[in-house]
């Protein structure tokens, strides 16, 4: 009596390898959309500068720069604030002097606006000089949106980056950082 060996045929071993193969791309290609660009910074900043025109933030320390964040900024144009309310962030230098961990943005650190100065310019405006300026995530529930945040100034007047950026310089700047708002 003669024995038959079941074996796959070799259409159905290379649907195999080719589904395997997709799958591996296709994983690789999470990964890679996932994964966090950049690294994060080595050393604690000991400074902190927004360049508003070029929507960048850098880290620094000790004059030498550790990070830079690609950011958003109030909806109220490139202006420095003068009053509350016109959606604009400010210019000058301040310190981030506090940090919110359960703000409605993905975690957020207070810039110590409005300085005597900036409160001298809103009364002669006969207005209030605002406040609760904050360097922040996205708004909480909204984090999928990721990079797409910078496709415009949405903040009201606060400094915007990504979650994953949050957490980045959150472990990397402690309270009592000076913040440079520049043009």
């Amino acid at each position: 009596m003669e024995q038959t060996l079941l074996v796959d045929p070799p259409s159905n071993k290379r649907r195999l390898v080719f589904s395997l193969a997709a799958v591996l791309c296709l994983s690789a290609a999470a990964l890679y959309a996932w994964w966090p660009r950049g690294s994060p910074p080595t050393a604690e900043a000991d400074r902190v500068v927004v360049i508003k025109s070029q929507r960048v933030m850098m880290l620094m320390r000790q004059g030498r720069l550790l990070k830079t964040y690609r950011v958003s900024l109030g909806r109220g144009g490139l202006e420095p604030k003068m009053r509350e309310g016109d959606h604009r962030t400010p210019e000058g230098n301040y310190t981030l002097d506090y940090r919110n961990p359960q703000s409605r943005f993905h975690l957020a650190l207070h810039v110590s606006y409005p300085n005597a100065v900036d409160i001298a310019k809103a009364r002669r405006l006969g207005a209030a000089p605002g406040g609760n300026i904050m360097v922040h995530g996205i708004a909480n529930g909204l984090g999928w949106i990721g990079r797409l945040h910078r496709l415009v100034d949405w903040t009201d007047g606060c400094i915007a980056v990504t979650n994953e950026e949050m957490d980045e310089i959150w472990l990397a700047v402690a309270d009592g950082t000076p913040i440079e708002l520049r043009p």
